[in-house]
């Protein structure tokens, strides 16, 4: 798209597409070098380390640890006819509109600014423990809408956070602990299903109402802590010396946002929106959110399918989570080490298909093989998330638009993908083992795995395409 834009007060005259800038006026980096900086910069980090990630990961835990929940709930304690479907009346298809309302929210408010977030929590918290107090499909319906519409803006929110204090080499590994936390949350939120479902008719309630009210209330009290101690900005905080704020201000002239930036312009907003090569993250994004759903809600289902039973098949659910954990964090440094987002993603998606396509082919009552290919599975389709999210935001070059960049992966690929999610396991199928579930997952990570591989030499292409023209001073060139 032709014009010009602005990118950190530097002319930029932008080629036919944008991201392809013809002439940049000489900056000096602020690092020595891809992955190398000073000790100033390493201490700054770890300062900031310190002060956001923990937090960040903890909000995203507590956010997912309610979202995910109602999935314990369903088979907790189903045997003596104490679970949600049996004392709500519901059916498995109205199960599955519940769920499916919640994505519908996500989508639709996934707008909301981060400075929202302690009020977000307080409110998702609320509503969490107010599911335990449901008695029928529609309340159900009504509470997780209301659910999905508090939660939407997290996860974009907090990305997007983050393009305020590190620069686009350093985000993959710090998404990745945040987006770990959720990972973390459903190895967690199976052990402590686990524990509270043998508190059954304790005081006169069902586990699964202990569920929702125990889960939700860290949320509510942790709204406050966050209210007074998530930073906003590196300029505003008072823990950062001047020296500190400034060197924190040079090292994100270009490939960061700042605090004091103007609002988005038209312009900025249409070189966004027509991007093609957005919209294949995009798409590649759908085709990885599918999984992530379907895992998500349904483990606790598909462990169930496994031979397990009840308070049992709550408990199996953790190891496919806790090793997919440390998957993804050391996956994540290894993409952000080695600069190798896209095939790191491509990589993942193929192990995760492969765990799919052994579930589906695997006779149904192979429980232990299909046990194991459940966590190879899952292993490769978490991990594979925040290379992507990472290679997005590394590649989007004018800071004003990385927010809207990150809200449309989410709300144009995310939220119809996990949609899609919702479906795909079958309640009739689950004597046979699920086969659309796992055969439709396995289909998605082999696109996810194509569209890496694809965008990866597009890249590569118009790198050497940039640098052969020779009219770059300092060429901004794809990270891949």
């Amino acid at each position: 798209m032709a014009g010009d834009t602005q990118v950190s007060g530097y002319p930029v005259t932008d080629d036919v597409e944008y991201g392809e800038p013809k002439q940049v006026s000489p900056v000096q980096s602020p690092t020595v070098a891809y992955g190398q900086s000073s000790e100033d910069e390493k201490s700054l980090r770890w300062r900031q380390d310190k002060r956001i990630i923990p937090l960040s990961a903890g909000i995203y835990f507590l956010c997912y640890l309610d979202r995910s929940n109602i999935g314990n709930a369903k088979i907790m304690n189903s045997t003596t006819h104490n679970d949600l479907l049996t004392e709500t009346g519901m059916t498995n298809y109205q199960y599955t509109i519940a769920l499916m309302i919640f994505l519908v929210a996500y989508g639709l408010f996934e707008l909301r600014p981060s400075r929202w977030i302690a009020f977000l929590m307080l409110s998702w918290g609320a509503l969490t423990m107010g599911l335990g107090g449901v008695t029928s499909y529609a309340s159900v319906t009504v509470v997780r809408f209301l659910l999905g519409v508090f939660e939407a803006g997290l996860f974009p929110g907090l990305v997007y956070y983050l393009t305020f204090w590190y620069t686009s080499s350093e985000r993959s590994i710090r998404v990745a602990f945040i987006l770990a936390s959720a990972t973390l949350a459903g190895a967690f939120g199976g052990a402590i299903a686990y524990g509270i479902g043998h508190m059954n008719q304790a005081a006169g309630l069902s586990a699964w109402r202990w569920l929702f009210i125990i889960e939700g209330a860290p949320s509510c009290v942790s709204a406050f802590a966050v209210w007074f101690f998530l930073p906003d900005y590196p300029e505003s905080v008072t823990w950062l010396t001047d020296n500190e704020k400034a060197i924190a201000a040079r090292r994100l002239e270009i490939e960061g946002s700042k605090g004091h930036d103007k609002g988005m312009t038209w312009a900025d907003a249409r070189a966004t929106l027509l991007d093609g090569r957005l919209w294949v993250h995009y798409i590649i994004y759908f085709g990885i959110s599918v999984p992530f759903s379907s895992l998500s809600l349904f483990t606790p289902s598909i462990t169930a399918g496994l031979g397990y039973k009840d308070l049992e098949a709550q408990l199996m659910t953790v190891p496919p989570y806790a090793v997919a954990y440390v998957v993804q964090i050391f996956t994540a440094w290894l993409a952000d080490k080695f600069n190798a987002r896209g095939l790191a993603s491509a990589l993942l998606a193929t192990v995760g298909a492969a765990g799919f396509i052994g579930s589906a082919a695997l006779p149904a009552t192979a429980y232990l093989p299909r046990y194991g290919c459940l966590i190879v599975a899952s292993s490769g389709a978490f991990a594979c998330i925040p290379p992507l999210l990472g290679w997005l935001s590394s590649n989007i070059f004018s800071t004003a638009s990385v927010g809207l960049a990150i809200a449309l992966n989410i709300g144009l690929g995310g939220a119809p993908g996990q949609i899609v999610g919702v479906w795909i396991y079958k309640a009739n199928e689950a004597a046979s083992g699920y086969p659309t579930g796992h055969w439709t997952n396995a289909a998605l990570l082999l696109m996810v795995a194509a569209g890496c591989v694809t965008l990866r030499v597009y890249y590569g292409w118009r790198n050497r395409k940039l640098l052969r023209a020779g009219t770059v001073n300092e060429p901004r060139l794809f990270r891949y």
